[in-house]
C-alpha cells in the first residue's frame, strides 16, 4: 500500500494547538499563515491507527482502561524490530506524555532546588518542566564544530553545581538533529555513574532518522547505566498522534521503578487514557510499512527546506539534520536583527515558527521550522521566505 503524503489535510478549526493556537502561540495572525512550529506532523496517521479507534467508536461503550501489558508488549517488540533493544515490558510504565513523565520523574527523584543538567540548546520543554517543579536548570552549552553539536563534558565537570542529580539527554537531539554516537553516549554514561547522576534519556524521536545515521538506545550501548537510567519513549511523534498524551518510561531498577509508580499513582495517573492507548498500540503493531515511507518524503522535504532557505535568505545557515522533521536555521549570518528577521518570518512571510531563544543558550540567533508537512505547503513557505528578504540578496 502507498501512503499520500502530499495530501494536504485541512487542520483549521479542528483544535488543532498547530494551526488554531499559532496566533496566540507565535503571533502569526494572517489567515492564511503556515503553522511550522509546534512538533506534530500534517500526515494522516497509519490507517491501522483508525481502524482500531473506528472498532472502538462502534463498540459505543467506552469504559476505563485495562491490561495494558498488550500495550507494553507492543512497545517492546517495537524497540526490539527498530533498534534492537528488547526491554522487559514489566520496565514500562505509560504515562500521559514524555514531558509529564519528566514531571513526575523531578518529583520522585529529587527535590525542590535541585538542579537537572540540559545540553543547550535544548528541548524548550526541559526548561519549563524544570522550573514549574522548582526545580534548577543548569544549562551547559554545547560546541557547535562545524555545524555539528557535541557535548562539552569538561565545560560540565567544571560548572557543574553540586546539588544536580538529575541529567535530562535529548536522543535524537532536538533541536539540532543530531544522532549521538555510541562513543559519546558511553562517555555521558560514565560521566553519570561517576558523579551519581540519574539519566533520563527522552528518545522520543528515536524512529525518525534519515540515510546514513543510526539510533542508539542509551540502555542498548551503555548496560552499566541502566541502573541509574530511565528511557522516555512514545509512539505519538512517530506516527503523529501527539494528541493521544501517551508515552513509557523505561526503568529495569525496581526499586527505582517503584519510587517512580508510586508518585504517579499519588497523582492519579496510573489510570490510563482509553483511546490513546488503543491508537498507540495499533500504530507499533503495524505501521512499520507507513513509516519506512514516511522517512524518505520527510528526509526530501528537509533537503528541499536545506538548499532553498540559504537562497531565499542570504547569509541564513541551516544545520544538517540527522534526525527529526525540525530545521535548525542559524540567522546571524544575515546581518539583521531578531526583531526584524522574526518580524519578516512571522508577518511578511506569514510563518509561524520556532525562535531559537526559548531553547537555551546557544539558540540565540537560530529558528526552527517544522517541515512535516505536504511538499507544496513546504514549498509555499520558502517562496514567501524568498520574497519576505528579497532585498538581501
Amino acid at each position: 500500500m502507498k501512503f499520500d503524503f502530499d495530501k494536504v489535510v485541512d487542520r483549521r478549526n479542528s483544535h488543532s494547538a498547530k494551526w488554531d493556537g499559532m496566533a496566540g502561540a507565535v503571533g502569526a495572525t494572517a489567515p492564511d499563515a503556515i503553522a511550522m512550529w509546534v512538533a506534530d506532523m500534517d500526515f494522516e496517521a497509519p490507517p491501522a491507527v483508525k481502524e482500531a479507534l473506528l472498532e472502538e467508536v462502534n463498540r459505543s461503550t467506552h469504559g476505563y482502561y485495562t491490561n495494558d501489558i498488550t500495550w507494553k508488549t507492543a512497545m517492546s517488540d517495537w524497540l526490539d524490530r527498530h533498534h534492537g533493544y528488547k526491554p522487559d515490558p514489566e520496565w514500562i510504565t505509560p504515562t500521559s506524555g514524555i514531558v509529564s513523565a519528566l514531571g513526575l520523574i523531578l518529583q520522585a527523584f529529587t527535590e525542590e532546588n535541585d538542579s537537572v543538567v540540559v545540553f543547550s540548546p535544548a528541548y524548550h520543554a526541559f526548561d519549563k518542566i524544570i522550573k514549574a517543579n522548582n526545580r534548577h536548570i543548569h544549562n551547559q552549552q554545547m560546541i557547535n564544530e562545524q555545524g555539528k553539536y557535541r557535548m562539552d563534558f569538561d565545560g560540565l565537570k567544571a560548572s557543574m553545581p553540586k546539588n544536580a542529580k538529575v541529567v535530562f539527554f535529548c536522543s535524537p537531539h532536538n533541536p539540532g538533529g543530531r544522532v549521538w554516537d555510541e562513543a559519546e553516549i558511553r562517555q555521558l554514561a560514565d560521566f553519570c555513574i561517576e558523579n551519581n547522576l540519574i539519566l533520563v534519556s527522552d528518545e522520543i524521536h528515536h524512529d525518525l532518522v534519515y540515510s546514513g545515521a543510526t539510533h542508539h538506545a542509551t540502555a542498548k550501548v551503555a548496560p552499566d547505566i541502566e541502573e541509574h537510567l530511565i528511557t522516555c519513549v512514545a509512539a505519538t511523534k512517530t506516527f503523529n498522534l501527539a494528541g493521544a498524551h501517551i508515552g513509557g518510561c523505561i526503568i529495569s531498577n525496581s526499586k527505582m521503578r517503584k519510587q517512580f509508580r508510586d508518585v504517579c499513582n499519588r497523582s492519579g495517573l496510573l489510570s490510563l487514557p482509553l483511546f490513546g492507548m488503543i491508537a498507540t498500540e495499533a500504530a507499533q503493531r503495524h505501521g512499520d510499512e507507513w513509516l519506512s515511507q514516511l522517512l524518505p518524503y520527510l528526509e526530501a522535504n528537509r533537503d528541499l527546506l536545506a538548499e532553498r532557505i540559504v537562497r531565499a535568505v542570504p547569509g541564513s545557515r541551516p544545520m544538517h539534520l540527522q534526525s527529526t522533521y525540525l530545521g535548525w536555521v542559524d540567522f546571524a549570518g544575515t546581518g539583521l536583527t531578531k526583531d526584524d528577521y522574526m518580524h519578516r518570518l512571522t508577518h511578511k512571510a506569514r510563518l509561524g515558527v520556532s525562535t531559537g531563544p526559548q531553547f537555551g543558550p546557544g539558540g540565540e540567533s537560530w529558528v526552527r521550522f517544522n517541515f512535516a508537512t505536504p511538499r507544496s505547503i513546504v514549498s509555499e513557505a520558502l517562496d514567501r521566505m524568498e520574497e519576505a528578504f528579497k532585498d538581501l540578496a
